[in-house]
């Protein structure tokens, strides 16, 4: 398998004092001729450093939020490399404008830099191999590597990297490195454990809370106390009072206590006396619901997103009509890690270093603020304690600049987890309505329509190209609280209302729910009804997988079963999930996972990716919300917004990955979006109850 990068497109190597060779691919034109490392700040997508010790480092060039990316994508590299997994060492690389995406979001890091990092491996790789075959005077195509050596199969003689790196530094970069064939594979599709594992596990400092510098100050903000309200006039004479407050500065529409330890900012910011003025509208949840369902009652303002054959006539010849809403509240992100930044302002630089998953735009931001040339700006990140979103916005680490330039001081901004919940950029409450008619044994018709906080609901299903007669539309409702990306957005809510819906379709014609979806799908590979944006094949694969799996059509007392499937950042998932109840509440005993996402990287981190989706998906469905009351979110912490807790886990879930030679697609959100809907058809079969309004706790209660 051979790729092609052109000379001004290329990979880079330079000579390390001591002797060595670094390599690094870059996608931007970069001038040809070598720097001194010591000269440079280096700007892979990703890049290997071979020092003449034999040491060996790999670089991650994307975000670590909990998705496993700093130990896959060192993977792919090592892969084509042909070292020794227990002997190399990873690290997060810093933020650099000549590294390309460097951003968490989207489930794109594994899919967005598969061939890159393949490429990168592969020409390290042969400058090796060539360096090898020149001091022993063979053909190249003799030699391999295993292991961090080149091997010289007839002579059985053996060179570490190490001990080539500086002649292979040296060396002309190759046009056309070769790919490995993927049946060679001996890294990629195998279990590894998390490169950090111990170091979390032992509680050793990753996390952004950990960072210490000299001369930093701790700081708490007071932010304000609902959405609709601006600073007005502040009193800081008794924070000023408390031991270890340094000082207290404004910024923007908020205000900073800066202290010698996180406890004395809590207690200086505590002691502010401050007037919040309401400035806008205070809005409240039921008033956001009331106005979405006088939307879905009148006809769309504006034209339909997608209007196949006539949905209106269907109706005419319908035995049945189906008319039902669903209700889905506003979430906060709810991370692990409350949010945190280190920044330091200084004689026209600035450092950042904290939990973001989109470095540049922090950088791009603060640049902008401080009218500080980017340049001078240096941005790195930790590991993170989740993200899911909420870490797409640049509020915390543009804060933290700002605090710092007023201050004149380092500063870390930590955020309790008040502070999180209640200035979150929000997943946007919604209401759907959807119709179907039906004649005696078929789907005529689907018609979705819905209305959201923010930006218009969107998005289709795998109905979409299947039948005649469908129908899209949606529309945004104009609030002043923030709304921001929330895992799988967008597809996290549709899938739950349109594989609810399809599953009160299912029961009103009495067919089974596999093999209706089965058929609509040959539908649309079939006979086609305009476009279809998804591949039914790939669809089908989970389904049948998931129906082995869970050896679907069987029946065990006392366990009642729902389905539900969904596509998503180019990956298909298809789940069966078991329930019993258990003193009128749903105990989910068992889900079963069915996923096509081309070729899975690391066997372990992938399981763990859709096990915690499932997980996730689970407990938002059945318990959390954030209700607005008069601008200010009522739910202020975990005892109200309330999250799964073990007993409630799944006994089980299994993962299963359809085999594929295609390269991998998205992994760290397809699993979430299905899995509510699953769950709420389970607890129709056990209950004949239809959820049909988020969170399910409150419907069961």
């Amino acid at each position: 398998m051979a790729t092609t990068h052109s000379r001004r497109n290329f990979l880079k190597v330079s000579a390390l004092s001591g002797g060595g060779m670094l390599i690094s691919f870059s996608l931007l034109n970069l001038p040809a001729e070598a720097k001194a490392l010591e000269e440079m700040i280096f700007t892979p997508n990703a890049y290997i450093k071979i020092a003449a010790d034999g040491s060996i480092i790999l670089l991650a060039p994307n975000p670590e939020i909990g998705q496993g990316v700093k130990t896959s994508l060192p993977m792919i590299v090592a892969e084509e490399l042909g070292v020794d997994w227990k002997k190399i060492k990873v690290e997060l690389a810093p933020l650099d404008s000549r590294m390309g995406r460097q951003t968490a979001g989207g489930s794109g890091s594994v899919r967005g830099r598969f061939t890159e990092l393949r490429t990168v491996g592969a020409t390290a790789r042969e400058m090796l191999i060539a360096a090898a075959a020149q001091q022993w005077n063979v053909p190249a195509t003799e030699c391999t590597v295993e292991n961090g050596e080149v091997i010289h199969k007839a002579s059985g003689k053996k060179l570490s990297f190490g001990s080539l790196a500086s002649a292979a530094a040296k060396l002309e970069v190759p046009a056309k490195p070769t790919l490995k064939d993927p049946k060679e594979f001996k890294l990629i599709g195998t279990r590894v454990k998390d490169v950090d594992a111990h170091k979390i596990v032992t509680g050793q400092p990753l996390f952004g809370i950990d960072t210490r510098r000299e001369g930093m100050l701790f700081a708490m903000v007071s932010r304000p106390p609902a959405y609709g309200k601006t600073l007005g006039e502040v009193n800081d004479a008794a924070a000023l009072k408390i031991e270890g407050v340094k000082k207290v500065v404004k910024i923007k529409n908020a205000v900073a206590v800066l202290a010698t330890s996180t406890w004395a900012a809590k207690k200086g910011r505590d002691a502010l006396v401050i007037q919040w003025n309401a400035s806008e509208k205070l809005e409240n949840s039921a008033e956001h619901f009331a106005t979405f369902k006088s939307l879905l009652d009148k006809p769309a303002p504006t034209a339909p997103a997608r209007n196949d054959g006539d949905v209106d006539a269907a109706k005419q010849g319908a035995v049945k009509v189906l008319d039902v809403t669903y209700e889905i509240p506003t979430l906060s992100h709810g991370q692990m890690e409350p949010l945190n930044f280190y920044a330091n302002v200084k004689d026209g630089k600035v450092e950042l270093f904290g939990p973001t998953q989109v470095p540049g735009a922090v950088r791009t931001e603060v640049s902008k603020l401080l009218g500080i040339a980017e340049e001078n700006i240096t941005i790195s990140s930790p590991r993170q304690g989740g993200g899911f979103g909420r870490k797409l916005m640049t509020d915390n680490g543009v804060e933290a600049a700002l605090i710092s330039a007023a201050a004149q001081c380092p500063v870390q901004v930590q955020w309790t987890r008040e502070d999180d919940m209640q200035n979150d950029f929000y997943r946007p409450a919604e209401m759907w309505r959807y119709r179907a008619a039906l004649s005696a044994d078929n789907l005529l018709s689907w018609h979705q329509s819905g209305v959201g906080i923010g930006r218009g609901v969107r998005g289709d299903s795998y109905v979409a190209g299947a039948i005649a007669n469908y129908r899209a539309e949606g529309q945004g409702y104009t609030s002043n609280t923030p709304t921001g990306w929330w895992r799988a957005p967008g597809a996290n809510t549709l899938a739950y209302v349109a594989e609810s819906f399809m599953d009160e379709v299912c029961t009103a014609l009495k067919k089974d729910p596999i093999a209706f979806r089965l058929e609509l799908l040959k539908r649309a590979k079939e006979q086609t009804v305009g476009k279809i944006n998804y591949d039914p094949e790939k669809y089908k694969s989970v389904i049948d997988l998931v129906a082995k799996m869970s050896k679907w059509g069987s029946k065990t007392p006392g366990v009642f079963r729902g389905f539900s499937t969904w596509f998503s950042f180019g990956s298909y998932v298809a789940q069966v999930v078991d329930v019993q109840m258990v003193n009128g509440q749903p105990k989910v005993k068992k889900v079963y996972c069915a996923v096509n996402c081309g070729r899975v990287i690391n066997l372990s981190g992938a399981e763990n990716q859709v096990q915690g989706s499932i997980v996730d998906g689970i407990s938002h469905a059945m318990f959390p919300k954030v209700t607005f009351v008069n601008g200010a979110v009522a739910e202020t912490n975990f005892h109200m917004y309330k999250f799964l807790r073990m007993k409630d886990a799944p006994t089980d879930v299994e993962v299963q990955f359809v085999e594929s030679d295609e390269a991998p697609t998205g992994l760290g959100e397809p699993a979430l979006p299905p899995i509510a809907a699953a769950l709420a058809n389970a607890i129709f079969a056990a209950t004949g109850k239809r959820l049909r309004k988020l969170p399910f706790a409150e419907q069961l209660a």
